[in-house]
């Protein structure tokens, strides 16, 4: 671990320097102090839906297994043998009551014990296996999201996400009874870019009118104005869109005060009439909020350092490289005795429309700022936007909120990196 600075020559109240996205070991030591230091999501409670599933993951980049032993408790091990330190586990994911690796056998439990070693005579009459089992991370579970760190002093999960943790009831409480599932895979897409830029963009209300005006036009032209209202072009902060500081580095953006129906509201789908027809059939007035419970939320809470809620969808920032990064979509269904199949299709659908017509346009700004950070002559970047206004103000919770184009959200989250980053917690395996 490198020795602890505060990178104070590098944050400022009203700019940060380039190099906090181009320097390599800055980046090693994110993936070690933030990736590991601070609860990280991990995974969706619905993927492990047996008894000994498993999916493969990452914390940083330590490759990591979660599983769901016998009893339903989910744990965290790290994917590396204790013998020589290849993976166990190569598989992204399953069932499996133990996990063999493959280079000389030695064999583990879902839970990260050592069970069974080839010729074990061979270590002697002080061998102990208790003693070698996969290394496992501290695991918490908020009604269906898991997450994990290597940080035995950190608060418990829920004092860890606090107000956002409302956000995200709020989220999943929006049909009575419902319960979110993850389980019709995965969209992922490849980013030549530093993780941070998809966390500066998270909760950025400044450039959909601007990045996305193409996708805007096309739709107010083939489908009318009252498409797509939650997004204008033109100056949104005359608007009812807010961002919010929610503390401990999460942040909200809310859209909801401006959308009365959000199905009337958004772009058609290809093929939706069918089962429109079928559900106001079959649910007479109520299908009417059930349709609403497709085209998204007008929500997005960004839950530091890598769970984005956009929409329906959850998206997980995976960073890979200093310069690459894997952002993975998941599509959420509602499983309740009143929620018809229908719906769930529909929601599906929604999987193909801004992930690969927005997203793209996304994509292509974080690479060429990645770009553009190499030029070592011009230092720093601007987040200062409604600093200063005084159209900031404190909600009823207490949270400085501001119009939607303030960069509030990129300043409350450097204000949490460089609390973890100048951490001096060790962190260990347990």
């Amino acid at each position: 671990m490198p020795d602890p600075t505060d990178y104070s020559d590098l944050i400022e109240a009203d700019r940060v320097h380039r190099t906090l996205y181009t320097d390599e070991q800055i980046f090693r030591t994110e993936m070690n102090k933030i990736y590991g230091g601070t609860w990280t999501y991990l995974a969706h409670a619905s993927e492990l839906s047996k008894p000994y599933s498993f999916v493969r993951r990452t914390l940083g980049l330590r490759p990591v297994i979660v599983t769901k032993d016998r009893n339903g408790q989910f744990h965290g091990v790290l994917n590396r043998c204790t013998h020589r330190g290849a993976t166990v586990c190569r598989d992204e994911s399953g069932t499996a009551r133990r996990f063999t690796c493959p280079y000389h056998n030695w064999s583990f439990d879902n839970t990260g014990a050592l069970v069974g070693v080839p010729m074990e005579e061979g270590y002697g009459p002080d061998f102990d296996k208790s003693k070698l089992g996969l290394g496992k991370l501290r695991v918490a579970e908020y009604r269906g999201f898991i997450f994990g760190t290597l940080n035995s002093e950190l608060p418990d999960l829920e004092t860890h996400l606090g107000h956002a943790a409302r956000r995200l009831d709020e989220w999943m409480d929006r049909w009575p009874g419902g319960r979110i599932s993850v389980r019709h895979g995965q969209h992922k897409l490849i980013c030549n870019g530093n993780w941070k830029l998809v966390n500066d963009n998270s909760a950025d209300g400044y450039h959909p009118g601007f990045s996305h005006a193409s996708l805007l036009r096309m739709r107010k032209d083939r489908y009318g104005g009252g498409v797509d209202m939650q997004w204008v072009l033109g100056n949104v902060d005359e608007g009812l869109q807010t961002v919010a500081d929610l503390g401990n580095g999460h942040t909200f953006l809310d859209q909801r005060r401006e959308i009365e129906r959000y199905w009337d509201q958004s772009a058609p789908m290809p093929g939706e009439d069918s089962y429109v027809e079928t559900l106001r059939t079959r649910m007479g007035e109520k299908a009417e909020a059930a349709l609403d419970m497709v085209m998204g939320s007008g929500m997005n809470l960004n839950i530091f350092p890598n769970l984005l809620i956009i929409g329906n969808q959850i998206q997980v920032i995976v960073p890979r490289a200093l310069a690459r990064t894997d952002l993975i979509w998941y599509s959420t269904s509602i499983e309740a005795d009143d929620i018809p199949p229908e719906i769930n299709s529909l929601r599906m659908r929604l999987q193909e429309d801004f992930p690969s017509f927005g997203e793209p346009d996304d994509l292509a700004n974080f690479e060429e700022c990645q770009s553009g950070l190499s030029v070592p002559e011009m230092e720093w970047l601007v987040v200062s936007r409604h600093r200063t206004t005084g159209k900031e103000y404190v909600d009823e919770h207490g949270h400085t909120t501001g119009p939607v184009t303030d960069e509030l959200p990129i300043r409350a989250f450097w204000a949490e990196w460089q609390k973890w980053m100048t951490s001096t917690t060790k962190l260990v395996a347990q």
